[in-house]
């Protein structure tokens, strides 16, 4: 079981309602460059970004009990959250090095969790890439820089949570049938292997363990699983790991994302809650480009107060707090 020092007691408490974390994720850099740069002929601005997460952090950071920024980008919209809203600050670079298998990780190099601190993080959160069934030697280079930022969340005292992207290195196609078939290994896998102590990881913030357009009942093609085998993946996700963890949307639709949620609960998993990003705010990108930032704060109001309010009263019925899992 997890023992939480006071302040960060505290801070999962201000992250967090009544133990469930309700957080919004807007720390997405190059996959919103990209994103945006679709709807429009010109390269995205660096003040459109700054503006379009200020705006979203404005208008929906009321509804969740959290929201999720990096301090590239994000920092104005950090001052515009509603103040009951707790705040995580991104530490790692965007993206990875697309010309190896390794997707070694990387700090943002003029930030340190100490700096993160001063700009307000009630938490840090660090991404990491990693193929539990990798090359051995990369993994120790991953598990050795886990420990660094560990380490350093401790000496200043903030939540450490780390969200984990799984792949296979032979494997290029996440969405690919040959990827889903291994993918409640390598998440479980991953999960087990930074739930040691070591990591000085405070919550986990992970993937569902089955791509669920392969299950029944949910696939619009292909079936690989069984509701009962996808049920079991969760099962062997909960026995994975004794920390907290949440859920991220993966930029599926709020929909499924919506689903999934209910599906894993009546599984048995006892997660505590979701960073939803793209699943939240991201049909308000063409209307934010093409129709101008007054409709893109209506969309906002509108659609957005909606994907935000159902997935809350969903939360309500499924996801446990985090409380059990800590002294």
């Amino acid at each position: 079981m997890l023992t939480l020092t006071p302040n960060k007691r505290a801070c999962l408490e201000k992250v967090s309602r009544k133990g469930i974390i309700s957080a919004l994720a807007f720390d997405q850099r190059g996959a919103l460059h990209k994103m945006m740069a679709r709807y429009q002929d010109s390269t995205p601005t660096s003040e459109q970004m700054v503006r379009l997460k200020a705006l979203v952090s404005e208008e929906l950071t009321k509804y969740a009990s959290s929201i999720l920024l990096d301090p590239e980008y994000g920092l104005p919209a950090a001052k515009v959250k509603d103040e009951q809203s707790g705040l995580l600050l991104a530490y790692e670079k965007t993206g990875y090095d697309t010309t190896t298998t390794s997707r070694l990780p990387d700090c943002l190099p003029e930030w340190s969790v100490k700096r993160l601190k001063e700009q307000g993080a009630d938490a840090v959160k660090f991404l990491l890439y990693y193929d539990v069934d990798g090359n051995s030697d990369v993994n120790q280079q991953k598990q050795a820089y886990i420990e660094r930022i560990g380490a350093e969340c401790q000496a200043e005292d903030l939540p450490f949570f780390l969200e984990i992207l799984t792949y296979d290195e032979g494997i290029e196609d996440k969405s690919s049938a040959d990827f889903a078939k291994v993918k409640p290994h390598k998440v479980n896998g991953a999960m087990a292997v930074f739930s040691d102590p070591r990591f000085k990881v405070d919550v986990l913030k992970v993937e569902v363990p089955v791509d669920m357009h392969f299950v029944e009942g949910y696939a619009d093609g292909e079936v690989l699983f069984t509701k009962a085998e996808a049920a079991q993946a969760f099962q062997e996700q909960e026995a994975a790991t004794d920390l907290p963890y949440i859920y991220l949307s993966a930029g599926v639709s709020a929909r499924l994302f919506q689903d999934t949620l209910i599906f894993a609960h009546e599984s048995g998993a006892q997660f505590n809650g979701v960073l939803c990003g793209r699943a939240t705010w991201s049909g308000c990108v063409p209307v934010y480009i093409e129709e101008g930032e007054e409709a893109a704060r209506d969309w906002l109001r509108a659609e957005g107060f909606r994907n935000i309010d159902e997935l809350n009263r969903i939360l309500e019925e499924t996801a446990s707090p985090w409380e059990a899992k800590v002294r």
